[in-house]
This record gives C-alpha cells, structure tokens and sequence, in this order.
C-alpha cells in the first residue's frame, strides 16, 4: 500500500512534506477491525494513536447513540490523545476496516503543527458552527450563552507551584488546565503547555509553573454564544476560555471537548440518517434537510470552503447508501467496480445550486462486457433516480453514469486518461478539465489509485501542459464593475454577477492547471493551490491570494444562496451587486483582480496572449 500517498491525499497530512509523510508511513501500524469491534471506549483508557480510517467504516457513539460516522481518510482518536484523558465518546467499526495506527509521538508532532492545530479545532468548529441545541431558543446553538456550558468551578494553582506538582494536580483533578492568578490578572497552564513547553524541551519539573503558563489568559464573557466561542477558539488557536461573570470573576474553564458535547444535531446527523435509510425514499428524504443544514452553517459564518465539504459528503453518502440499497435489491455485481464522483463533487466543492456529476469504473472478464453492463445501467439508474428525488438533479449534460460513454472498464478509463495526454487538442485538454477531478466513492475497484498514475504522467508532457493551462484562460474575471460590464444584459438574470464562471471557476481551473504540472493528484481546489506553492509550481504569495479569493467568493455565493432558501426561491449563482454591502463590493472587485493577476501569470509562464 502507498501509505505516503493515502495520508497525502487527507487533513492535517495534505501539507506535509513528501519526505515527512514517508518518515510518517514507516510509522504506521495496520489493524483489521471486523465489524464490532470496539476502537475507543468512552470513559476507558486515553487514546495511545492517531487513527487514520484506511477502508470501511466506524462508527462514533454517545452513550450508545451515533454521533458520526467515519469513513475513508477521516482521523479520530486526536481529543483523547491530545489531551491524555478517557474519550468522550466510544468509537466501534461499522463494518471490517482497515485503520492506520499513527504512535502517539509521531501524531503530537503532527498535530502541533500550524495545520494540524487548525485541523484539531476546525473539526469542531465546522461541525459545532452548525449544529442546533436543543434547549437553545429556536433550538439554535449560536444561542446558546457559554455560561451554561461551564461544568464546575474553574480549578486554580499558584503560580510558584513546580510542573511536577501541577501536572500531578491536574491528573488528580481530572482537568486539562489550571487557572493561576498572577501579576494581578489570570494565567493559564493547560496540558498542551506542558507537553510542549516541558516535555518537548526537556524543561524543569521543579520550575515554577508561572514560567510555562500562559499570561494573560485569553477570557469570554459568560453570554457569549457558544458558537462564537468555538470560532475564537479556532481564530485564536487556544483550547481552553476561561468564562467570566458580570461580576468579573471566573466561573469556570469553556474547553473545546465542552462544546463538542453540545453537538446533537451537526450536518453529520443527516448523514447517520442517510445511513440508517432503508428505503430509497428514506435517503431522499433525509436528503433533503441538507439546505436548512446549510443555511444554519452560513447563518454562523461557518467556513465558505468547509460548507462545500459538508454539501459533498451528505451527498457521497446519500450515493453510497443508495448503492448500498441498489446492491442488495440486484443481488452481487457481476464484477469489481468503481463509483466515481466528478467535477466539484469530486473537489469536495458543491454548493445548494449542485447537480450530478458521476460515473463508474468496472472489471469484467475478456469478452464479458456486455454481459456485465446492463446490472451497472441499472445500478446508475437507481442511484441517479435517488439522488434527484434528495434535491440533487441529473446533469444537464449527461455526465452521469447513466450515459454508456460514462460506465466502461477500469483499462479503457486508462486509455481515456493517457490519450487525452497524448492527443493535446483543445477538446482534450477540456475533457482533461473535467476528467481529472475525479475521486472514487464507492465500491472494491482500487480505480482512484490507477487513474492518478495516469495523471501523474502529464507533467511529462509539456503540449498538454500548455493546452490544459489554456483552459485555465478561457473564462474572465469581471472587470469595471461599477460600469456595469460585471452583469449579464438580457435574459433572466439581468443585472446580475454570475459569481461561479466569473470567479470559482477561474480558481477551480487555475489550481488544476498548477496542480497537474506538478505532478499533484489532489483533488481539492486549495489543497491543489497549496500544494503547487510547496512544490515550487507556484508563486507563494499568488497561492496564498487565490485562496484567499476562493474563500471570499464562496461565502458570497453561499449567503445568496441561503438567503434564496430562506426566501423559498430556488438557489442559483447569480449575485445583484445592488444587494451587496460596500465592504463586500470591494471585497468582490480585490478577489476579480487577484484572479486576472492569477492568469496572467500563467498566460506569461506558458508564453501566449490572453483573449
């Protein structure tokens, strides 16, 4: 197995360097888990590895209920391992599994990084941004005053204790901080100080804790909504808020595994529904909560990018478990296949204005292929059928799996590849554009790890390079927006920005360009970005501006969007600059010229005129 090249693929690992990630694979122990088994067990022993789902399933239970469901390149195990302590939840394998364990001094290493830091916390912010709480009014959690949230009085240490005794307190205690007056205010000492601070410098357990707390503590006012609480925590790179009263004393210490407890119904919760369907029509309807999901997440100011994710993986799962129903409905495939996601369901990039974009990948015997085809026709049909009864249509161009151009043997899907390399025309190099996002959702057909092999092998042959870099060329940002030219004239969307073609997708499609030049196989647009900066492929500071645009643009498109849903119209991509802000206008005019900067460095490195 390609460990290197899995992690890769996966946060935190997706920055890592190449050579960091080999040193992190001859780390690594494989476990098969059958189905049952269980991983972690709530109040039980603290987690000793970083656990890493390779294939198959776990599940994440509260009490017996699911929270989550985990699959592929999902990590868990990080809370418990961080902070030492029993996890806050029981982790059993939903089906046989295969796990990559990572020991736990490689993983802190990891997960102290900048990246691993904002993975630890943005997997609680994303889910915790848009769950609802119950007993918050109108059952929503921003609402919920993080006063309530406090367990117990804040535990609190001289500041002339040594390190040995307060980490033995902290054991005592059964906390993850302690809150020290000092220097007339209040200092923090939390166990990522001592690990990091003492243990990983071989400091002094006989120091005086003031000299490894942190000073001043970062504090919340005890209203403060429990979401907002998790966004500074995510801001501010802490873990721990002390919560303060009206009065100016502390009643207690907020941590970020507090308001993981609050998640009862995150985006994930449709997903366990969607697992649990046992009809088509249940995956459908739980489906077709997804838009309020979205709205919510948008109404908190979730990550633009992270709500794009959360709209792809509801509908991986609404795919897999359809297929799942389809398969038992038909009796075994034939042969070994492939379900393959397409365009920004492949970059984990879809919006509430989505469509389907999909096909399949089969194995048949010499001579069998017409054999095995019409159990996939069906196969696609009922998936496809499913997923536009959720709210998901068909493809307006027939990109689906129904198509027979689109269901065709794992070799000719090579040939497609190597010959769109080989052939660099222009009708190549656009399917190339749409070919190459491409991620596997399903099925036993290894497809995903062949088909990269074959894109790897472009960055060998500069013709195409260039002719999939003039794609890159083709759509224009808006220019001269306060003279209108931004706007379509006539037809149903006059005087309107279409904030998709005349933006995200001049990202979407600079970051391919730059991605497949270097050789890079990952799908998504700004692990694409970032990972053309590490490579040298890219100028770092053009990266890092074209991130910033395609998160700036994704949250335009995204609150139009929900404000149509909250207004029962059907969601588009279609912005009135008139109901813009002027902060957000200007926003808008920096992000269209960081994008025309964007392709006129690619149009210089590839030596031609832009029309």
């Amino acid at each position: 197995m390609d460990i290197a090249g899995f992690l890769s693929r996966y946060p935190p690992f997706d920055s890592l360097s190449a050579d960091r990630l080999e040193a992190i694979a001859a780390s690594v122990e494989i476990e098969h888990l059958s189905e049952g088994t269980v991983v972690l067990q709530q109040g039980g022993a603290s987690s000793e590895h970083l656990y890493v789902v390779r294939k198959g399933a776990v599940e994440v239970l509260d009490e017996g209920r699911l929270l989550d469901l985990l699959g592929e390149g999902e990590v868990f195990g990080q809370f418990s391992l961080l902070s030492s302590e029993s996890p806050t939840a029981t982790v059993r394998a939903h089906e046989d599994t295969l796990c990559y364990l990572i020991p736990a001094s490689v993983a802190d290493e990891i997960l102290g990084t900048t990246a691993g830091q904002a993975f630890v916390v943005g997997s609680l912010y994303r889910a915790l941004r848009a769950a609802k709480e119950d007993s918050a009014p109108d059952g929503d959690l921003q609402l919920t005053a993080v006063r309530t949230i406090v367990r117990r009085e804040p535990v609190t240490a001289d500041p002339d204790l040594s390190v040995a005794e307060a980490a033995a307190r902290m054991t005592a205690e059964r906390v993850s901080s302690l809150l020290i007056p000092m220097d007339g205010g209040w200092g923090i000492l939390t166990d990522r100080d001592l690990r990091s601070r003492v243990v990983a410098v071989n400091g002094d357990l006989n120091a005086p804790i003031r000299t490894v707390a942190t000073f001043p503590a970062l504090r919340l006012d005890g209203e403060t909504p429990a979401g907002e609480a998790l966004l500074r925590m995510f801001s501010d790179g802490v873990h721990h808020f002390p919560v303060q009263d009206s009065d100016g004393s502390i009643a207690g210490i907020v941590t970020d595994t507090d308001l993981m407890g609050l998640s009862r119904h995150t985006p994930f919760a449709i997903k366990s529904s969607i697992e649990r369907a046992d009809s088509a029509e249940a995956v459908a309807e739980a489906g077709r909560g997804l838009p309020q999901v979205v709205v919510a997440m948008v109404t908190v100011n979730a990550n633009p990018v992270d709500v794009g994710r959360v709209v792809a993986m509801t509908v991986d799962a609404m795919t897999e478990r359809l297929l799942q129903l389809g398969v038992a409905a038909q009796g075994a495939p034939p042969c070994a296949w492939a379900w393959l996601s397409l365009g920004s369901a492949a970059r984990h990039e879809q919006a509430l204005k989505t469509d389907q974009d999909h096909a399949l990948a089969i194995d048949p015997a010499p001579g069998e292929l017409a054999t095995v085809d019409p159990y996939f026709a069906s196969l696609a049909e009922f998936v496809t059928a499913g997923l536009e009864s959720a709210g998901i249509p068909r493809c307006n161009g027939d990109a689906m799996a129904t198509m027979s151009a689109l269901r065709k043997p794992i070799g000719d899907w090579v040939e497609t590849f190597l010959g769109w390399i080989d052939d660099p025309d222009p009708v190549s190099s656009i399917l190339a554009s749409i070919g190459y996002d491409f991620r596997q959702v399903a099925g036993p057909l290894q497809a995903e790890l062949v088909l990269d092999d074959a894109i790897r092998q472009a960055r060998s042959h500069p013709a195409f390079l260039r002719s999939l870099g003039r794609r890159a060329l083709d759509l224009r940002p808006p220019t001269g927006f306060f003279r209108n030219l931004v706007v379509a004239h006539g037809g149903e969307h006059a005087g309107r920005l279409d904030v998709k073609h005349g933006g995200i997708s001049i990202v979407n499609n600079l970051a391919r360009a730059y991605a497949v030049s270097a050789g890079l196989t990952a799908k998504g647009t700004v692990a694409r970005l970032e990972g053309a900066v590490a490579t040298g492929t890219l100028e770092a500071e053009t990266g890092g501006e074209l991130v910033e645009a395609f998160h700036f643009l994704w949250d335009v498109r995204l609150r139009h969007q929900a404000e149509q849903v909250r207004t029962g119209q059907e969601p588009d991509d279609f912005v009135d600059p008139a109901t813009l802000g002027p902060l957000a206008r200007t926003g808008l005019k920096e992000a269209f010229r960081v994008l025309g900067r964007g392709q006129r460095l690619l149009a210089s490195e590839l030596g031609v005129t832009q029309r």
